[in-house]
């Protein structure tokens, strides 16, 4: 299970809370101490300069005679996530703590009572203010602790300003990226940022990364650990090999962790399953190399991201489900998962650590909506590489074609005529088998077979039906056209018809008579392999002669036939 790092950190601190101070925590609001200090100039410099981090800065003498810098006040039952929050940031010093107001004297800071500081004007009421010039902003710079700095290096970097790294340094690249805010927000790009600059900038960070609400989180059972932002998301179950942290509104993004042992035929297989699911849009990038993947889907109604990588043994990564018109935020969760992603870790999601059933282990996508297509029909391969003829009613009007799922594919040939179509698949194929066209006349009465997908694709294999070579012209005495008398399922329209040496005679057409007539039931037709040929000629491809003259036994028939069929499906 995963538990988020500040969980423990927020209970010592509560617990610590609760604790101190008995007789004031009655009080509706408290301050969080980030400083003591014995001097009041000193004190002064440093509330100036935490005040361009948290405007809410505020500096009270202790009854000790110290000076305070507290930020707040903020209601007493969040203060202690505040504290936790902000001290697991880095944000402010891991000593603070919660203070109450009957421990405080005479405000100091901002402007108000007997120790006023005339420059705390500025800094408390920014907009109220002149601003600083750039020798003013370099001096209130020049008293900034180190992790002030990084602070407002990450806040630049969440906006996209700065892309370097998170070290304090003010260089080149830092001060670049100071310019390029001050541009966007069309003030002078000085590459200094004023005091009221810091405390817009800062602000603004904070305000957004608190509706997102990062945490570290580590998920045991799948082996990542990653920053996810727990305000839009939380867990809701494992579905191996995913780990779901669902969407906590109708405008949040779901995020899906993926984990699972495997070699990289599994790795492949993940692949080509995500493609096949609703939430992975056709349209986008996509990338795969031996050891990693990426995916970029885009649609009118969806946008996802998947990243996945393999390593010893292990597959692991993520995905982002979203919608559009959100690609602002969504970079900015993209940005904190890439950034934070461990998966060194030896786990991986069990397959069998939930009961599925058969179906669900076989897809291994329980809980994600797997796309189906519009319509599948039957292919077979005519090259080495992979080029399949098929039926134009499997790839008229379709957004996208598929060679068994997997394989995305050209049209490059489709008669609308004849019925026949040629696809090219966009990667070569090695099919176990490549169609032998007869090469003598056929004999009518002969039994023949067609390898089909009679179910389209709910099935994982193609069917075997059996019939017989009623005529070697169609009813007209159309010489490219070969009769059958058999009973086939629309899927089977575009098989390929064998004779009994495995060799074929034609591709089986769809079901259809000339208008006006119902032909006898079992009836139907095969584009003749001469006819192909000569369809074919202008794209330059030569169909390959049968070798084997003598009968098959059922064995080899049933080799032979599926090796070289194909499923064709078409996608919306």
């Amino acid at each position: 299970m995963f538990r988020p790092f500040a969980l423990l950190a927020l209970f010592v601190l509560m617990l610590f809370a609760s604790l101190q101070r008995p007789a004031a925590a009655q009080e509706d609001k408290v301050w969080l101490q980030v400083e003591a200090l014995p001097d009041l100039a000193t004190a002064i410099e440093r509330a100036k300069a935490v005040s361009t981090l948290f405007p809410e800065t505020a500096g009270f003498q202790l009854r000790s005679g110290w000076y305070a810098v507290l930020i707040g006040p903020y209601p007493a039952d969040e203060a202690a996530i505040r504290l936790a929050a902000l001290t697991a940031e880095g944000q402010i010093p891991l000593d603070s703590f919660i203070a109450y107001s009957s421990d405080l004297d005479t405000r100091f800071w901002p402007s108000e009572g007997a120790l006023v500081a005339p420059e705390a004007v500025e800094a408390a009421s920014p907009e109220l203010a002149p601003d600083e010039t750039k020798a003013e902003a370099r001096d209130s710079e020049a008293i900034l602790t180190p992790e002030d700095r990084m602070v407002l290096q990450v806040a630049l970097q969440w906006f996209g300003f700065y892309d370097g790294a998170i070290d304090g340094d003010f260089g080149p690249g830092t001060r670049k990226s100071m310019s390029a805010w001050q541009e966007a927000q069309a003030s002078e790009p000085t590459g200094v940022l004023t005091s009221r600059q810091r405390a817009t900038l800062l602000g603004a960070y904070r305000e957004e990364t608190s509706s997102f609400g990062f945490a570290n989180v580590t998920d045991d059972e799948a082996g990542i650990t990653v920053t996810l932002p727990l305000g839009l998301v939380g867990f809701d179950s494992y579905a191996p090999p995913f780990a779901y942290y669902t969407p906590k509104d109708a405008t949040a993004p779901q995020i899906v962790l993926i984990s699972q042992p495997g070699d990289q035929s599994t790795f492949f297989g993940l692949y080509d399953i995500l493609q096949s699911m609703a939430q992975v849009p056709l349209d986008g990038e996509r990338e795969r190399g031996e050891s990693v993947f990426r995916i970029k889907g885009t649609s009118a109604t969806t946008d996802t991201t998947v990243f996945a990588e393999l390593k010893d043994g292990k597959i692991k990564g993520w995905m982002l489900i979203s919608s559009p018109g959100n690609a602002t935020r969504d970079g900015r969760i993209i940005q904190s998962i890439e950034a934070s992603l461990d998966v060194s870790s030896d786990k991986a999601l069990d397959p069998g650590m939930i009961p599925m059933d058969a179906s669900t282990k076989a897809g291994l996508v329980a809980g994600l909506e797997i796309r189906k297509p519009r319509l599948s029909r039957t292919g077979f391969f005519i090259t080495p590489e992979g080029a399949v003829l098929t039926t134009t009613e499997a790839v008229d009007g379709c957004a996208r074609v598929t060679i068994d799922h997997a394989t995305v594919a050209k049209v490059t040939f489709s008669d609308p005529i004849s019925g026949l179509a040629l696809l090219t698949p966009e990667t070569a194929l090695a099919p176990r088998k490549v169609a032998g066209f007869v090469t003598g006349a056929e004999r009518k009465g002969s039994e023949i077979t067609v390898a089909g997908y009679s179910y389209e694709d709910r099935l994982p294999a193609p069917a075997l039906t059996f019939g017989t070579l009623e005529d070697v012209t169609g009813l007209n005495g159309e010489s490219g056209l070969r009769r059958l008398a058999l009973q086939t399922l629309p899927g089977d329209a575009g098989g390929a018809v064998l004779d009994a040496s495995g060799a074929v005679i034609g591709m089986l057409l769809p079901t259809g008579a000339p208008s006006g007539k119902q032909l006898p039931a079992g009836t139907f037709f095969a584009l003749s392999g001469a006819e192909i040929a000569r369809l074919l000629t202008p794209s330059g491809i030569a169909l390959v002669p049968a070798e084997n003259q003598s009968a098959l036994s059922p064995v080899a028939m049933t080799e032979t036939a599926t090796g070289m069929t194909a499923l064709v499906s078409c996608w919306d």
